[in-house]
């Protein structure tokens, strides 16, 4: 070997397959005049190269520093080797071993195949699967790794010679593109039932002439109407069975959303992202939109187009579309042609299809942004299956998560991988999303769980699936508010101890009633719980909850001993008043509550801002709405009192004030002063909490931490008494969050 010339032996760990790594390693390689190879395995990308010991050294400063924009490198290991003498440096066929690889999500169009996508002059021109090594289907297509054609759904689309070059030359920003396609050899798309030249331009035609198209997008199919349009969009919420719950909708451009919303820097930079997500913008001005699309709320939840298929179609289009999920609601989004043809039957009048085959259901995800950073409240497309770094071991663990927008979670080493939104597990077809999708996460990060960790609750489906592995494996239930605290943590990668606000609808209790307004010191060896919303009546368990009203009556009648004459109560018959009153009596079918969701219900109802829900979290949406942007510091009384050394939240004098003002102040105002009653409360328990535990850190989760006034004003209030505060970025602080709660708690290990 020559004096100065070195071998080393590279492996790169991450997200560094499918985001044009090996000819970025190639390229790299001739810059510095390296010989040698490189290739993907199941577990990484393996590198050896040969050259002069400076050059090798800019080379792995380069992979780290220069690396393509997708690629997410967690590690790089170096050995030296001995000297091989390679004439030259080429990219070799993968090789399958026994580990695993991070997989990079679905990502959105990017510039350069948008570019060509418009231009006349370009073979793809129009055509609605173009993509590249740094955008487009990923984790949709993939069977297994490595990720290579042979393990993806392209695989029965033989390449023609023009994209066969592109894909073997690693000069080409397509090389070893897995759905790397054109007209010629790809995929197609087309309008069901009817032959037309352009199925595109025929369905832009359709959506203006008021017709509800079923589209089949990345991961699933969308349901797109006008969003201008009252009666169509009316149409849509009454097949779909969709209620008052606001849709998506899909804008051309940025400068089309700020006609509607208002949008800062960081919004805009989290729509126009590789991730594409729907992000939930204030309102400036709905002109033209309907108020069908987002009834009582004052923002909306907007996308950019992310395919080029969507762009397609936007370019014909001169409004925004509704582009929500292709299903009936509660149901898993349609995947495939043929299941949207029978489920959506009835729904859309027209489909447009393609062949391109999915492989796993991918809704959009959503976020809002607060403090310029984001919240996600849906975690799927552009996101899953993008783990979790924890910040403790942990044995290989299933956690099955909750039954509302449930998500599973597997560990493997120090990641979590937190599955893409499942649904609400109330029904066998969410099911078999689940177990198919659960199944698929297995097998690509070569995870046999030694663990299972499910909710206390036993009727969840997910609780059931978990019981099935008893006396199998280890099954750890793991209550529902500690595994909100949990999950917070470890996305902070919090190792001490915490006081845990936890805020949500409810949660089986270790005392047998529905728990959701607590608050309790954690760490990842337990729970206390020092503090919780006094126990109220739900008159009728789960009707209460779509029937907030009941609960209004049921807290009303508990806290004064009699009901007073309030607005709200008049459409109601003095025979269900009675009927509710006596189940509270004689304790029928009325569990106890400590909820937070609950009290956000029944206040809302008692204003008689909603008394029904045809959604979850309905009435707590539009009290926060109702709020509008008024501002104010006034609060409403609470007391607090001790029992068995927890602290007792009580709320008749929030009742007796709220009571005095109905009528006399607008609700604007009286939310608001709601907001920050709960707001103060949260501080005053944590200044109590610290004084005697000496504890500074505040961990917020639950999904009352979705109410943007809420949040904003309980994170203001702590940190002016300089609480460290910690809340959800890119886990869902709603139930589809607990999975990784669940997860760390069922596998931690202390070594």
């Amino acid at each position: 070997m020559k004096i100065g010339i070195n071998s080393k032996h590279i492996r790169v760990y991450g997200i560094v397959q499918g985001v044009g790594f090996r000819p970025f390693i190639y390229r790299l390689a001739k810059k510095y005049n390296l010989k040698g190879w490189v290739l993907n395995t199941s577990s990484s990308v393996e590198i050896e190269v040969e050259g002069e010991e400076d050059s090798i050294k800019a080379f792995i400063n380069d992979i780290q520093t220069k690396k393509p924009p997708l690629a997410r490198i967690e590690r790089i290991e170096t050995e030296d080797i001995h000297f091989n003498n390679f004439e030259d440096f080429i990219i070799k066929e993968s090789k399958e071993d026994s580990g695993y690889q991070l997989i990079s999500p679905d990502i959105a169009v990017c510039s350069d195949c948008l570019r060509e996508l418009f231009d006349p002059n370009d073979r793809r021109y129009r055509y609605p699967f173009i993509n590249c090594t740094n955008c487009g289907p990923r984790f949709t297509i993939i069977e297994d790794i490595p990720y290579d054609r042979k393990n993806t759904t392209m695989k029965k689309f033989k390449m023609c010679r023009d994209c066969e070059e592109e894909y073997n030359n690693p000069m080409d920003r397509r090389f070893h593109a897995q759905p790397n396609a054109c007209p010629v050899c790809g995929p197609e798309v087309w309008l069901e039932g009817i032959e037309i030249c352009d199925p595109v331009k025929e369905t832009a035609r359709l959506l203006m002439d008021g017709y509800i198209v079923a589209i089949k997008s990345l991961g699933g199919f969308h349901l797109s109407c006008d969003a201008t349009s009252d009666k169509t969009v009316r149409i849509l919420r009454e097949r779909k069975r969709r209620g008052y719950k606001p849709f998506a909708i899909m804008m051309e451009n940025v400068e089309t959303v700020k006609n509607y919303c208002y949008l800062t820097p960081e919004e805009e930079m989290a729509l126009t992202s590789p991730q594409a997500p729907i992000v939930l913008l204030k309102i400036k001005n709905l002109k033209d939109i309907s108020k069908e699309v987002a009834p009582n709320n004052n923002y909306l939840g907007v996308m950019l187009p992310y395919t080029p298929l969507h762009h397609l179609l936007l370019s014909e289009i001169s409004f925004p579309l509704v582009m929500t999920s292709g299903n009936l609601s509660e149901e898993p989004i349609c995947q495939e042609n043929e299941e949207a043809l029978r489920r959506l039957e009835g729904i859309a009048d027209y489909f447009l299809l393609n062949n391109r085959d999915i492989y796993s259901r991918y809704d959009d995800s959503v976020l809002f942004l607060i403090e310029d950073k984001p919240q996600i409240t849906r975690r799927a497309r552009g996101y899953a299956p993008s783990p979790i770094k924890l910040p403790l071991n942990t044995v290989e663990t299933l956690s099955c998560g909750g039954e509302l927008k449930n998500t599973f979670c597997l560990t493997k080493d120090r990641y979590a991988f937190v599955s893409q939104h499942i649904g609400d597990l109330e029904n066998m077809e969410t099911l078999e999303h689940f177990t198919d999708t659960l199944e698929l996460y297995k097998r690509l990060f070569r995870i046999e769980p030694e663990v299972i960790a499910c909710d206390v609750h036993p009727d969840y489906l997910s609780t059931r699936y978990a019981l099935q592995f008893e006396g199998k494996l280890p099954v750890v239930r793991v209550q529902h508010h500690y595994a909100h605290i949990v999950s917070c943590m470890a996305e902070n990668s919090v190792i001490d101890p915490v006081i845990g606000i936890a805020l949500d609808g409810s949660g089986y209790g270790l005392d047998g009633a529905v728990w959701g307004g607590e608050i309790l010191i954690a760490d990842y060896s337990g729970f206390e719980r020092k503090a919780h919303l006094e126990y109220l009546p739900m008159p009728g368990g789960e009707i209460a909850i779509k029937k907030p009203y009941r609960l209004a009556i049921g807290y009303l009648y508990s806290l004064f001993k009699d009901i007073p004459e309030l607005p709200f109560l008049k459409d109601i018959s003095k025979e269900e008043i009675e009927i509710i009153k006596k189940q509270i009596d004689k304790n029928i079918n009325t569990p106890l509550t400590s909820s937070m969701g609950r009290l956000f219900d029944a206040v809302s109802s008692m204003l008689n801002i909603c008394k029904e829900s045809s959604y979850e979290g309905q009435p707590a949406i539009e009290l926060e709405m109702a709020g509008k942007d008024f501002e104010t510091d006034e609060y409403y009384r609470w007391e607090m009192d001790t029992r068995d050394s927890i602290f007792i939240i009580r709320v008749k004098s929030i009742f007796e004030d709220i009571i005095e003002e109905i009528g006399r102040v607008p609700d604007s105002l009286i939310s608001a002063k709601f907001h920050n009653t709960i707001a103060m409360m949260i501080m005053s328990i944590g200044v109590l909490l610290r004084e005697e535990t000496k504890i500074n850190r505040i961990v917020l989760s639950g999904g009352c931490f979705q109410n943007r006034r809420l949040l904003r004003r309980t994170i203001s209030l702590l940190r002016e008494k300089q609480f460290q505060v910690m809340t959800h970025h890119y886990i869902p602080c709603n139930d589809g969050g607990i999975s990784l709660g669940q997860a760390i708690v069922g596998g931690r290990r202390d070594s």
